[in-house]
């Protein structure tokens, strides 16, 4: 219960900018545009860096057939691109491209979008279903991700506790340490075997393609694993040669123990959000700051509860407040990096409100309140333990050996009376850090949900992006309407093409698609156009059936200003749907 619940806390939490993926801002061409003549590239633009694949973009034609495409490569050297050549001599019709590419945080994120050349397609070619994530692959790949987080903790936390807080019966932190190396060591080479069919979408039974394992190691990811594997032999290797490291002197052994962990928080931050975007160093340091801080709070949270409830000799009160300041000093680091990490992942005070990702973040700092309360109250306890300790020390006074009526001085590690202050102290100490696990265990539901939403700035940019624009017909717009299909939960939407989108004689074309993608079959489409603020209209744009698409060239908007567009859909002979979207026409 201590390893799921404790260990994994705040660790989304400084990493939730981290293990958002990254968004889509624009493509050329644009989703839904008709272009006059066929591009010559494809080029996507994301909201941080992109790592890509061999297969990063797949093209299929009007005759659903693959188009064949030169290798993927970033445009211009920038990092937050992907760019792929296309053959010449392209035929009029509609083209999908179906895309996936690995962010920052070493997720995978894919898509797909339509442009056409010409004119639309009467059926444009579906994306491929295999493009998209496999089930099981997902599963098994963030069930790794989650019990490295766990064990490294585990692992840092342990250590740091024996070393720093010197707990006079170390016995009990065997198991914690072996149980965090050997399920760090089992995790990583686990997400080595599963990088490549992770990144393709593919099943788990791809890992055995070699050329595409040998590709997935040389990606940021799969470099970053392979040192965490190294520093792990390197840390069995110094755990075999014991007696020599016992020799070293103490600061020694200190020092290298701390860069073994530092090296390790920095295989995490180099391969995720913090190695992109804005303020890399900074973020940087501070992700591996709030990782190593996390571990020495949580894992040595665990270490301390198997020791006072699994050590042969009951820790004295000294142990506990070493343990004490090292937690205090800890949630300083968290609290300080957490918000860093909170602003970077917000952008603005807005968001807090305005966004999902800030509405989590609220709700997650609210209910970490309630954590903090909790490791207050253990904190006191521990003040009332070492008081004690400390007076009976200061008034302590050395008696002639053996004189009349002096009892005989108890071992120093003798336990207290089972019914001593001591013990009742020791016994709330337990429920305190217990009631830390269980508001531990609410903050994780919720940072779970919290590493899934894309950070508010990345929203925030992708929303800033230009409207869509016909590419080859400047001025031009696309839009796209969803409706209701007619069945529960059903939408299908609607691509519309307005040219040149401003005031006087428009062109326009609508491209109607089914819940399931694919073009479909409407009885009857009408469009029409209302300038509430002037009172004109409705003006209907009389657009006709073409053969799988609907279009007219007659349509005049005489003024400028924000047009109110009704979409009328007949789904059947007897049902139909309405919808309205604000369209702003300027001169």
């Amino acid at each position: 219960m201590l390893l799921g619940a404790v260990l994994v806390l705040l660790l989304f939490g400084g990493a939730a900018p981290a293990s958002a993926h990254a968004a889509l801002r624009g493509s050329d061409p644009e989703d839904g545009s008709v272009v006059k003549s066929a591009p010559r590239h494809l080029t996507l633009t994301f909201t941080e860096s992109v790592g890509l694949l061999d297969d990063s973009f797949r093209v299929y034609g009007p005759d659903n057939r693959r188009v064949h495409l030169g290798e993927p490569r970033h445009a211009d050297g920038g990092s937050d691109t992907a760019r792929t050549e296309l053959p010449g001599g392209l035929a009029d019709g509609t083209y999908t491209v179906a895309w996936r590419v690995v962010s920052a945080d070493s997720h995978p994120v894919s898509g797909a979008f339509t442009f056409s050349v010409g004119k639309p397609s009467p059926t444009p070619p579906a994306a491929p279903a295999d493009h998209a994530e496999h089930p099981v692959t997902k599963s098994l790949y963030d069930t790794g991700r989650y019990l490295a987080y766990i064990a490294a903790a585990l692992l840092i936390g342990t250590a740091a506790f024996a070393a720093l807080c010197r707990p006079p019966d170390p016995a009990p932190l065997r198991l914690p340490l072996l149980t965090g190396w050997w399920t760090l060591l089992t995790a990583t080479t686990g997400l080595l075997v599963l990088r490549a069919p992770y990144e393709k979408g593919a099943s788990p039974a791809t890992a055995l393609d070699l050329p595409a394992f040998a590709d997935a190691l040389t990606g940021r990811p799969g470099l970053a694993l392979l040192t965490r594997l190294a520093l792990l032999l390197l840390l069995a290797a110094a755990a075999l040669l014991a007696p020599p490291v016992r020799r070293a002197a103490p600061r020694v052994r200190l020092a290298a123990g701390a860069a073994l962990a530092l090296a390790l928080a920095l295989t995490w931050a180099a391969a995720e959000h913090a190695s992109a975007g804005i303020q890399v160093p900074v973020a940087m340091a501070s992700s591996v700051l709030h990782l190593l801080a996390t571990a020495c709070w949580l894992g040595g949270l665990t270490a301390l509860l198997l020791t006072l409830y699994r050590a042969g000799t009951p820790p004295p009160a000294a142990t506990v407040a070493r343990f004490s300041r090292l937690a205090f000093a800890s949630v300083t680091v968290l609290v300080v990096t957490g918000v860093y990490q909170s602003w970077r992942g917000l952008g603005s005070w807005s968001a807090l409100t305005e966004t999902s990702y800030g509405r989590t973040l609220t709700v997650k700092l609210a209910v970490t309140v309630f954590l903090l309360a909790a490791a207050a109250l253990s904190r006191r306890w521990t003040a009332l333990l070492a008081r004690p300790a400390t007076a009976v020390a200061e008034a302590r006074v050395p008696e002639p050996v053996g004189a009349p009526g002096t009892p005989p001085a108890p071992p120093r590690w003798a336990a207290p009376p089972p019914d001593g202050p001591d013990a009742l102290r020791r016994r709330a100490l337990r429920r305190s850090v217990l009631a830390e696990v269980v508001v531990a265990v609410v903050v994780l539901l919720v940072t779970t949900v919290l590493t899934g939403t894309l950070p508010a700035r990345a929203e925030a940019e992708a929303a800033r992006a230009p409207e869509p624009q016909v590419a080859g017909l400047p001025g031009a717009s696309a839009f796209t309407v969803p409706y209701d299909v007619g069945t529960p939960g059903d939408r299908g939407t609607v691509q519309i093409t307005m040219d040149p989108g401003r005031v006087g004689e428009n062109g326009l074309q609508a491209v109607v698609f089914g819940a399931d993608g694919g073009l479909t079959f409407v009885p009857e489409l009408r469009i029409s156009f209302t300038l509430e603020a002037k009172d004109i209209g409705p003006i209907d744009a009389k657009a006709t059936d073409r053969g799988g698409y609907w279009a007219t060239n007659d349509l005049n908007l005489p003024l400028e200003g924000s047009w109110t567009m009704r979409l009328t859909i007949r789904v059947s002979e007897v049902d139909q749907v309405s919808e309205v979207r604000q369209v702003r026409i300027t001169r």
